[in-house]
């Protein structure tokens, strides 16, 4: 029997032959909630209070008299293709040889890609050292031949942990003779965590019902049953005779920083795309203020303001240089920073040009700086891509979406400045606007009325128009609405367009990290 309250275990000798490959086995027909599992791992590893690298999920069954509760023991999955480990922009998440996902704290950044990337919510960040980290199965323990600290303390040998390549060990014989389920097989993260014995209701974080406000009192759950017999429950793919009794907070990690930044950058791409494609047109006059100057100014000083805004939301805004020196490329938050680098170089070149007067060279610019505004524009749909447990921003409409918000508030910010700068392009750029605004609604209808393939996807869809978010929402369509009647009402739809803009925006962003995951 593995060790239990004080008696150390460990691990059996692998054989010669093969590399280790760890994986856990949490049999649910033995589970009895009794949290050994979080309180040894919290002793183990020096967790602080409010996060838990471990927990154990309560979720009552059935209706009265037959009720009962079934639980889940809640971890890091240990996924063979880790989201997290891609999303990564300085390696602080990696993969080990022998399958254990590890972290190391010393160049985390503190960037939240991990917690939106992982399908699982398995990833938190330290309040104390400001840190990402979650279970790595107790690697420190693992490497010196002992087991972790969750399976020594279970008093019932609910967890198990073995080498899947070594068909002696007890957790191999389970996976590959007994009925075992992984968390969210859609994912394809291919984990390394099978449950035996679970029920449906705790492995899907949609499937049973989940009190008002995410609290847990009875009182509370009162309400919620009278929620359901009034006709109003909470929306979600959820059972009627389940219900969720005791969980832990799921919070989103990117606050409303990552909304504004979006909004930031959108201007600061669209304010040099849009000029310069009327440049192009003859609608801006090619050595006039709005072209040398303004258009990069405008874009330059909101690009840095997105720069700002990046490292604000960052834990350890000390170590934001390490994006560069120790870049993990496989990430869009390293090639997101290579693109905007790059597109404020070529701003600042754009503006020395005016300043020494080499139109020829400055005429050179505008192929890249059509590709770098249009990349700046759209790599965030591609970053918001990578978040593969944020079901709702997997939407192939997002790339030219970004794209068509970079031109209405570029075209607005131009406006702004036109009335003095270049009265001619007054009227180009309020059409430009207008027709922005026009097909920004018409993706935003594309966005809600199109079918979403999953229950996730679906209630993030609900959260935005109906629930949490639904007045940043509304307010974002009535405001840009105003905006595509530019060309009567001029510098008054400026504002409107961009406050519509920003609002519609950070309704999207939330939501997309409002369903819980696990």
């Amino acid at each position: 029997m593995s060790g239990i309250l004080g008696v150390t275990a460990t691990l059996d000798s692998p054989p010669a032959t093969a590399p280790r490959l760890w994986a856990k086995v949490i049999d649910h027909t033995r589970c009895i909630g009794c949290h050994a599992c979080t309180t040894a791992c919290k002793s183990e590893n020096e967790v602080p209070l409010s996060v838990t690298r471990t927990y154990v999920k309560y979720v009552d069954v059935g209706e009265f008299p037959t009720v009962r509760r079934a639980f889940q023991v809640t971890r890091c999955n240990q996924c063979e293709d880790a989201p997290c480990v891609t999303a990564c922009p300085t390696r602080a998440m990696y993969r080990r040889p022998d399958g254990i996902v590890d972290f190391d704290k010393s160049v985390c950044i503190g960037c939240k890609a991990c917690i939106a990337a992982c399908p699982y919510d398995a990833i938190f960040i330290n309040p104390e050292d400001h840190s990402a980290e979650k279970c790595n199965f107790c690697a420190h323990r693992i490497d010196i031949g002992l087991e972790p600290a969750c399976v020594v303390v279970c008093p019932t040998e609910a967890i198990l942990v073995g080498d899947l390549r070594d068909q002696t060990s007890r957790v191999a014989r389970i996976v590959e003779r007994e009925a075992v389920a992984v968390r969210r097989p859609e994912k394809e993260t291919r984990p390394k965590l099978f449950y035996k014995g679970v029920h449906q209701a705790t492995l899907d974080p949609l499937a049973a019902r989940r009190p008002p406000g995410g609290l847990f009192m009875w009182s509370e759950q009162y309400q919620a049953r009278k929620a359901v017999v009034s006709g109003h429950p909470s929306p979600a793919n959820s059972s009627a005779a389940a219900l969720l009794s005791y969980d832990v907070a799921h919070g989103a990690p990117w606050d409303w920083r990552v909304s504004l930044y979006t909004w930031t950058k959108s201007v600061a791409a669209g304010a040099y795309l849009v000029a310069l494609v009327l440049v192009v047109m003859g609608a801006v006059e090619g050595d006039g203020v709005l072209w040398r100057w303004i258009s990069p100014l405008v874009s330059a000083a909101f690009l840095a303001v997105t720069g700002g805004l990046l490292i604000s939301d960052l834990e350890h805004p000390e170590r934001f240089l390490m994006i560069f020196t120790r870049p993990q490329w496989r990430s869009w938050l390293v090639r997101g920073a290579v693109i905007i680098t790059a597109y404020g170089g070529l701003l600042a070149t754009h503006m020395g040009t005016s300043w020494l007067g080499l139109a020829g060279v400055e005429r050179l610019l505008r192929v890249p700086g059509f590709l770098l505004s249009i990349l700046t524009a759209v790599y965030t749909a591609y970053l918001f891509a990578q978040a593969r447990g944020r079901d709702f921003w997997q939407s192939a409409l997002l790339p030219p979406h970004l794209l068509v918000q970079a031109v209405l508030a570029g075209s607005a910010a131009l406006l702004a400045a036109a009335d003095y700068a270049d009265p001619a392009a007054a009227a180009a750029l309020a059409w430009t606007l207008a027709g922005a605004c026009a097909v920004h609604l018409v993706l935003v209808v594309g966005e809600v009325t199109l079918a979403h393939p999953t229950a996730y996807a679906r209630l993030a869809r609900w959260e935005m128009i109906h629930g949490r978010y639904a007045r940043w929402f509304w307010a974002g369509v009535i405001l840009v609405a105003v905006g595509t009647a530019a060309p009567w009402i001029g510098l008054g739809a400026v504002p409107l367009a961009l406050a519509g803009l920003f609002a519609y925006e950070h309704a999207y962003v939330q939501a997309g990290q409002a369903v819980a995951l696990a």
